[in-house]
């Protein structure tokens, strides 16, 4: 039983220190003049500008498959009519 009291103050000592660490972590982000502010300021900006590009690459992505689909239906009608042509000339031949 002493045993496990000693560890769990061990442990009770280790989560206050850890919970000190993360309020000064905390404290560091609101406080924008500091290094690791900024540096979650500077990813949290890459991370919007690359959200903002892969909806815009997104939507491209999709303007070219439909324009691939229309393409190929043209292809589709063109094959045919070719095939219609050629027939056509063999037949006047």
């Amino acid at each position: 039983v002493a045993a496990l009291q000693e560890e769990k103050n061990s442990l009770m000592s280790e989560n206050e220190i850890m919970n000190d660490k993360l309020e000064q972590l905390d404290d560091s982000l609101d406080d924008p003049n500091t290094v690791v502010a900024k540096k979650y300021f500077s990813a949290q900006l890459q991370l919007e500008q690359l959200q903002e590009e892969n909806f815009r690459l997104e939507a491209a992505k999709d303007d070219y498959r439909v324009h691939c689909e229309d393409l190929e239906k043209q292809l589709i009608e063109l094959q045919h009519r070719n095939n219609e042509l050629t027939s056509l000339a063999e037949e006047s031949r």
